[in-house]
């Protein structure tokens, strides 16, 4: 039997958490990633409430789903992120432009959500971190070392005690390196990973779709941070450069046939996922394959449930022999 294939809810936040958990199920899923956003799962709420946690839990059960990771990436991102008029759509609408309260609120809420994920019997809780440094990313005007230097040491601080809590409920954190994040490419992934080498429960949520656009190889970032990836994300991307198209979208929404690339349903991009498996298998994963689930181009019960299939059917089992071990005469 292969790995555990379970559905990134945050893109269905809108569904009731229990018509979430049906659909998904019918749709051929093993368990969710759920989303700590939108009506899946409130941390506050299950804070306090363990009548509402064991909602949860029934739910799940009723549909014969399990959960292995919940999902913080619009709570984290209000972490590193500061004075940013787009964090309103994060927060909750009472603290709109309030840049202080709405740090605080995050940081309180990646503070509840290893409590929670223990109460859930969860261990793994993926995420965003944000980035101080992300307007940075053109160098003109000229940005100088020192202000890249500030902008890590600035996330450190702010995480470090998150992660704490983390440590207290057996818990990691699994970032997802991503545009936006102050790792998104494999140097500032390296250089972050360096930051926080004295913290292991600090690590990655591989996601080759946010790799594949920017002219990196998915599996051999996999490969070369494997020790710390903690969860895998299958998601897809397809790059569609038309010489009047560029890789940085051109302010156009997802989905438009005019950007350089576009999220695509598996199987519909350019990630090698066979490859993947491979160093999935050479290093022994055994977690679970989250399809995160975005393509503004199909319906998304269709595209979520091909998905699904689609990697059952890709991931295969490593072999227990060697094929030329029959050959052997003595």
């Amino acid at each position: 039997m292969g790995r555990l294939v379970t559905l990134m809810t945050g893109q269905w936040a809108d569904l009731p958490f229990e018509e979430m958990c049906k659909l998904a199920k019918q749709m051929g899923y093993d368990g969710l990633e759920i989303a700590c956003w939108g009506s899946h799962l409130d941390l506050q709420r299950a804070i306090k409430d363990d009548a509402y946690v064991e909602e949860i839990k029934k739910n799940l059960k009723d549909n014969g789903l399990v959960c292995k990771a919940l999902a913080t990436h619009v709570i984290g991102q209000c972490v590193g992120d500061y004075n940013d008029p787009r964090l309103d759509n994060f927060a909750p609408a009472e603290l709109a432009g309030k840049k202080d309260e709405i740090r605080a609120w995050a940081i309180q809420q990646m503070k509840y959500a290893p409590v929670v994920a223990k109460k859930l019997g969860v261990k793994i809780i993926t995420g965003f971190v944000g980035s101080p440094i992300w307007k940075y990313l053109y160098s003109f005007p000229q940005t100088t070392e020192e202000m890249i230097a500030v902008g890590f040491d600035e996330i450190y601080k702010l995480w470090c005690p998150i992660l704490d809590e983390f440590k207290k409920n057996d818990c990691v954190f699994a970032l997802e390196v991503h545009p936006g994040e102050i790792a998104f490419d494999y140097y500032s992934t390296e250089r972050l990973l360096k930051k926080f080498e004295n913290r292991p429960e600090f690590g990655l949520n591989f996601d080759p779709s946010h790799l594949i656009w920017q002219g990196i190889t998915p599996h051999l970032f996999l490969k070369d941070f494997a020790d710390r990836v903690y969860h895998v994300h299958m998601k897809d991307a397809a790059v569609t450069l038309d010489g009047r198209s560029g890789l940085l979208g051109s302010h156009i929404d997802f989905g438009d046939l005019r950007r350089g690339w576009n999220f695509r349903s598996l199987g519909h991009g350019d990630v090698n996922f066979e490859e993947i498996i491979r160093v999935l298998n050479a290093v022994n994963y055994q977690g679970p394959l989250s399809v995160e689930w975005e393509d503004s181009g199909m319906e998304r019960v269709a595209g979520g449930t091909e998905a699904a299939a689609f990697v059952r059917k890709v991931d295969f089992a490593p072999s227990d022999v060697a094929f030329d071990a029959a050959i052997a005469t003595n």
